[in-house]
């Protein structure tokens, strides 16, 4: 199965892959990183361009309109359940966000961790209602920073392993 969804992109670029594989939500660029150096071989500099690339491709998107999918799933008993979980999400990492806003969301994006990047950080800013041009620029500057500390653990693992 994985080696005929592999085939069936096989006319894609590898650069393009790395992009892609940046937006996919939980994954973005904290594992298209890795991929990128470890799979494609790229230059740490292409990798990392691509993958913040890729990662805040969807930023505007999920800020402008995340808050109308969510009202509309919980219209549904069958989505209902999933927006719940989603305003959930948001609602306990606005708490770790509200003090400090700009700040505060640039910081939870930049924390390469599971669970803290710009889908995450662009649900919570929604949810806090921050201004849309803040928010994207925050996302944006802790996505970068997100790529840079990925980049330098990837580069300390390469090292251990020398």
């Amino acid at each position: 199965m994985t080696q005929a969804i592999l085939n069936s992109i096989s006319f894609i670029p590898d650069w393009l892959r790395l992009i892609i594989i940046s937006m996919i939500p939980v994954i973005e660029l904290r594992g298209a990183i890795p991929w990128g150096l470890f799979v494609y071989h790229f230059p740490v500099i292409q990798t990392y361009i691509l993958c913040v690339i890729g990662s805040i491709i969807p930023a505007p998107f999920i800020l402008l309109f995340v808050q109308g999918f969510i009202n509309l799933l919980h219209r549904f008993r069958l989505t209902e359940g999933f927006a719940n979980w989603l305003d959930k999400k948001a609602e306990k990492g606005s708490v770790k966000v509200a003090r400090y806003k700009f700040w505060g969301l640039m910081i939870f994006v930049a924390i390469p961790l599971p669970g803290t990047g710009v889908w995450t950080g662009c649900l919570i800013a929604s949810f806090m209602e921050m201004n849309f041009f803040r928010a994207l620029i925050s996302v944006i500057l802790g996505s970068m920073i997100a790529g840079l500390l990925v980049i330098i653990l990837c580069q300390l693992g390469v090292i251990v392993a020398t």
